[in-house]
């Protein structure tokens, strides 16, 4: 579900955690808005970047990445990024 730069105003921090799919259009709209950090969650490292990379052409900087093995018998891994302007 898209969200508009004008539903973020009041916010200076926003936390996302989509699907494997990805946040594609919630990023870009991210990318538009005056939100200061973003905390972007992925069980997906493909999209992660690629949603990652939406948000630096957006104006953030990347601050952080920290991978965490949530499950331990997966080969799966949860990244998150901490995102800055």
């Amino acid at each position: 579900e898209r969200i508009a730069p004008v539903e973020l105003q009041p916010y200076d921090a926003v936390v996302f955690d989509p699907p494997r799919a990805g946040a594609e259009g919630q990023a870009k709209e991210l990318a538009r808005s005056k939100v200061k950090t973003v905390v972007a969650v992925s069980c997906e490292p493909k999209t992660f970047a690629r949603d990652a990379a939406i948000l630096i052409a957006g104006g953030y900087r990347l601050e952080s990445v920290t991978p965490v093995d949530q499950f331990v018998w997966s080969a799966h891994v949860e990244v998150v990024g901490v995102f800055r302007r």
